[in-house]
């Protein structure tokens, strides 16, 4: 009986260790991941297209997102597949360049790049770089919680606006879900 039970607890306790430790991979991955995209970024601004942060990557950046704000400054990859967001935040390809007219559309995972977008609040700013063109800065003029099932965000505007949106709420225990929050900036012309 007395073995029955430490068998238990060891069991129990090795299954914790290993949970615990999963769910501390998540960010450790995310930083590293940041840390590799930023060298990468550094090539593009270089005149290298389409430069692989890693040799399997099958993304690469497009953009550098900073939110002075909130200290954070983050590379954006192309796409937004679940494999890409996993390293970084993405573009959606169908959006517009972030600066250009129409609305730049960036999503990210709400528990590891876009984490920040709890703590935004109207009139924030964010800088947003891509390779060829000074900063384009815009001001977040709201934020909504939005269903992505009958929702949609209008690309076609006629000036510069971007989009940023992630799960939500925030702090689910459970992925997924069709709820997102989505913070609505536009281009400030400073």
């Amino acid at each position: 009986m007395r073995g029955r039970a430490s068998l238990t607890v060891a069991v129990l306790l090795g299954v914790g260790v290993w949970q615990v430790g999963h769910g501390a991979w998540i960010p450790v991955k995310a930083r590293l991941a940041q840390h590799l995209l930023h060298r990468a970024w550094a090539r593009t601004l270089t005149g290298e297209s389409q430069v692989k942060p890693w040799p399997w990557a099958d993304t690469w950046p497009v953009a550098r997102l900073r939110a002075p704000a909130h200290g954070v400054d983050l590379i954006v990859l192309a796409g937004v597949s679940g494999r890409t967001l996993a390293f970084g935040p993405g573009q959606a390809a169908a959006s517009a360049v972030p600066g250009e007219p129409g609305t730049a559309i960036v999503t990210g995972h709400r528990d590891t790049h876009f984490r920040f977008l709890e703590r935004v609040k109207p009139g924030d700013e964010i800088v947003v770089e891509v390779p060829g063109r000074p900063p384009s800065r815009f001001r977040v003029r709201q934020m909504s919680v939005i269903d992505s099932r009958t929702a949609f965000i209008a690309s076609a505007e006629p000036s510069a606006s971007l989009a940023l949106l992630t799960c939500y709420p925030f702090h689910a225990l459970a992925p997924g879900g069709p709820l997102r929050y989505v913070v609505i900036a536009d281009a400030s012309g400073e």
